[in-house]
């Protein structure tokens, strides 16, 4: 049965106002990234630590797309140089004050409200939050890269590159960070990310 648009909303939450949703929030994210590409085998455990670092931030950004009560996707957004390490290296690498970069963390939406406009939105409120603080001039995320050889790649599987390029992302080949996580049938495995970044 597909939801009823009436019933959708989008709220957008600063990382304090989010602990009411963290434990929401963790589930949608271990069901999404369970599938391809991320073959993420999440605990909630973890999820709550990563979480809680967004939360702290007084400028993050949490876009919830609500079916009445229930949290059916997110898309969260925080200053880069609040982020881990790891997501700034390649940025110092090539020259970019980390300070004027807005890292935006990652979209997850249940399979059954896709194709109904929930993407664009998650992307004008992060655009929108980020301007809306000033400073930044530079909008980034990261994308992970697999094969498209690899076997375990859906048949029917689409990719969000067209979607992310029409918003004016473009994908900056070399700007790769390395990042672990449990995977499906593996254990913790190493993944390159690839940023795609466009100006704010």
């Amino acid at each position: 049965m597909s939801p009823c648009v009436d019933t959708l909303a989008v709220r957008c939450l600063a990382g304090c106002d989010l602990h009411p949703y963290l434990a929401d929030v963790a589930r949608l994210r271990m069901t999404v990234f369970r599938d391809w590409p991320y073959l993420y085998d999440g605990d909630m455990a973890y999820e709550r630590d990563y979480l809680a670092a967004y939360a702290s931030s007084p400028r993050s950004v949490f876009v919830l797309a609500m079916d009445g009560d229930t949290v059916v996707g997110v898309s969260t957004g925080v200053p880069l140089a609040e982020d881990a390490p790891a997501f700034r290296v390649p940025f110092q690498a090539c020259g970019i004050d980390v300070d004027t970069v807005f890292y935006f963390g990652e979209s997850v939406l249940l399979p059954a409200y896709r194709g109904r406009g929930l993407g664009h939105a998650f992307f004008d409120h992060r655009e929108a939050h980020a301007r809306g603080l000033g400073g930044f001039s530079l909008a980034a995320f990261a994308a992970v890269d697999r094969d498209d050889r690899d076997t375990r790649r859906p048949v029917d599987h689409r990719g969000n590159e067209a979607f992310w390029q029409k918003r004016g992302y473009t994908r900056q080949s070399g700007m790769t960070m390395r990042l672990a996580w449990n995977e499906l049938g593996h254990g913790e495995t190493d993944h390159a990310l690839t940023f795609w970044t466009r100006p704010l």
